[in-house]
């Protein structure tokens, strides 16, 4: 078979160790992976400016697939500006419950959110009006709307679940109102999936009073900015996020996918063998996910998560493991589930 080409974007801090560890478990999956390293420091983004920002764009547009270790902002946000040349206008962010980490917060979590990466008020930084006044341009457009309600719906579809979309649209009419009007449309198009809709400010408490309640959550930029902090709030730890970042053609089909680690560079820990890998396993695992490698990614995911249930983690969730020693964990429970893995979602 021909190996699966994935772009690696290289980045700062912790990305090293990050890169060191997917590369062990790549190893010990029985896939095989061509890696396409694309240097993303900071000393080389500052030097070569949007050179640096086009290489990573013509690999992953090549290998339509990437992942993206932590990188430091200075002058410009990396993340957004290849979010805009790639095009990418979807965001998925799971939030799930992991037994072994400790939570305020003692129901089980399982959502989905899927973020319409582009619009709202993040695209305007806005200007002063006078002295005492400011403003900024609130923008929704139909086609990213479109994209990630087709995503939601295919997802849904694909794992069995229903779909909320949550919006302010009883007061931000026109924008707001948009948003719900093409989920609408896009719905039709799915009839056999259950579909709801909140106000966004409701679905808050009750995703915090009944999250049993919610799986897919369709929200606009803003809103999904939000709710996935508190998502990770809930679960216990904004560090084992993983999110999918998803460009797509003409028709609505993903042309180009990027997985990355919720958390930042560390650069406190940075070279000490310390950090936490399992976000950056996670975005490996949906990586597995999007090629349609489920059960391997499944098997994956299982091995980390048995692995922090059973004590064998690193220091940031009260375990005594290094990076590299987590690593090897995980890489030794996996043969326990690659050739048995099931249907069971986590």
């Amino acid at each position: 078979m021909k190996p699966i080409a994935i772009t690696e974007l290289r980045g700062d801090g912790i990305g090293p160790e990050l890169a060191e560890s997917i590369h062990t478990i790549a190893e010990s999956l029985p896939l095989d992976f061509e890696f396409h390293p694309v240097d993303w420091s900071l000393e080389t983004r500052e030097a070569r400016g949007d050179l640096a920002i086009e290489e990573a764009a013509e690999s992953m547009e090549h290998t339509r697939l990437a992942l993206k270790y932590p990188t430091v902002t200075r002058s410009r946000s990396p993340n957004a500006l290849i979010r805009r040349r790639c095009g990418f206008s979807v965001i998925y962010r799971p939030a799930i419950s992991i037994p072994g980490i400790d939570s305020n917060f003692k129901e089980d979590v399982n959502l989905h959110i899927v973020r319409v990466a582009t619009g709202g008020t993040y695209d305007d930084p806005g200007m002063l009006v006078g002295r005492d006044s400011a403003v900024s341009i609130r923008m929704v457009e139909r086609e990213p709307v479109a994209q990630a309600a087709t995503f939601a719906f295919e997802l849904a579809r694909k794992k069995h679940l229903h779909v909320t979309s949550a919006s302010k649209y009883t007061i931000q009419k026109a924008t707001d109102g948009l948003f719900e009007k093409v989920v609408d449309d896009v719905k039709a198009g799915y009839p056999d999936v259950p579909h709801k809709r909140e106000l966004f400010d409701a679905l808050l408490a009750k995703v915090i009073l009944h999250p049993e309640d919610f799986q897919i959550v369709l929200v606009l930029n803003e809103y999904g900015d939000f709710l996935s902090d508190m998502a990770g709030g809930l679960v216990g730890s904004l560090g084992t996020g993983a999110s999918g970042n998803f460009a797509f053609d003409v028709v609505r089909n993903i042309k180009v996918a990027m997985f990355d680690p919720a958390g930042g560079t560390a650069p406190d820990i940075a070279g000490k063998n310390l950090c936490n890998p399992t976000a950056m396993l996670l975005a490996f695992g949906m990586l597995l996910d999007h090629l349609d490698e489920y059960p391997i990614g499944h098997a994956l995911r299982l091995s980390i998560l048995g692995a922090i249930k059973d004590g064998e983690c690193t220091r940031d969730l009260a375990g005594k493991l290094s990076t590299t020693e987590f690593t090897d964990v995980v890489a030794q429970r996996l043969p326990d589930f690659l050739p048995k893995v099931g249907t069971a979602r986590v």
